[in-house]
């Protein structure tokens, strides 16, 4: 069931930061780089203003949209440090659209209120949990671009228009780590301080949740093992990113989809 929100402000928000988001996008490359990079400024700071006002200015609701739509920010936010650095990185069409995507999902289906008895340390585990999923999904775009830049050497087409391969599966293997940092940290203090933090009723069991994240967390562990131990790169170490990557988004995505969309659990 979609449970759009009722207030105005979220609305008008919403709306801004979505056709924000849409203009660069669909004007793609008839807009000048100076022109494009301020219509990206400009919508990265809607989309945080609108994320700020859910989770302060009216009922804090979180979900699985609220989850994709600080993912598609926190990534914009490193796109948009990385292309200081990289100006060769090509993203921004494709992150535009994902964040309007985002931002209309998450007005859609705003999620269920956070529990009233948690701690004041829920915040701060959502906030581990949405940085790593922005980590890896930082790391995916990453991915997808080395094997666009390994298919045009093989088919011996100009890469122009990205990094060299050496260095985008540097910046891809330094994501995953640091995601892999914020992923162990998220499920120890689930592991740990679950009922301190989520309230009585919510101590770590093993529910759809647990066990996709702590599968992801296994087959992190084993990509990064195996690039460290056993030289994983290529195609075998991309496909083992995607799949702890899939798990990942499985873990709370996927289950809260279920829950508020197929169910209609609002709770």
């Amino acid at each position: 069931m979609i449970l759009a929100s009722a207030y105005p402000i979220s609305l008008i928000l919403s709306v801004l930061t979505a056709a924000a988001y849409a203009w660069p996008a669909v004007r793609g490359h008839r807009m000048t780089p100076p022109a494009a990079r301020t219509g990206v400024v400009v919508a990265w700071l809607l989309h945080g203003l609108l994320l700020s006002w859910s989770l302060f200015g009216e009922p804090a609701h979180f979900g699985f949209a609220p989850a994709l739509s600080m993912t598609a920010w926190l990534v914009a936010a490193v796109y948009a440090v990385e292309s200081q650095i990289f100006p060769q990185l090509q993203t921004r069409w494709a992150l535009c659209a994902l964040g309007a995507g985002a931002v209309v999902l998450a007005y859609l289906f705003p999620g269920s209120p956070l529990p009233a008895k948690a701690s004041m340390w829920l915040p701060l585990h959502l906030a581990f949990g949405v940085a790593c999923y922005g980590l890896f999904g930082t790391a995916v775009v990453h991915a997808w671009f080395m094997t666009r830049t390994e298919n045009r050497i093989r088919l011996a087409e100009d890469p122009h228009s990205g990094l060299p391969l050496l260095t985008l599966e540097r910046l891809t293997f330094r994501f995953v780590g640091a995601g892999f940092v914020l992923l162990s940290a998220t499920l120890l203090i689930g592991f740990l301080f679950g009922e301190v933090v989520y309230g009585p009723a919510h101590a770590w069991h093993w529910n759809h949740k647990t066990v996709f994240s702590v599968l992801s967390w296994i087959t992190f562990a084993v990509l990064l093992i195996g690039r460290a131990g056993f030289g994983w790169r290529g195609k075998r170490a991309i496909r083992v990113l995607y799949m702890g990557s899939a798990l990942l988004l499985l873990a709370y995505v996927g289950s809260r989809f279920v829950m508020e969309v197929i169910l209609g659990h609002t709770v």
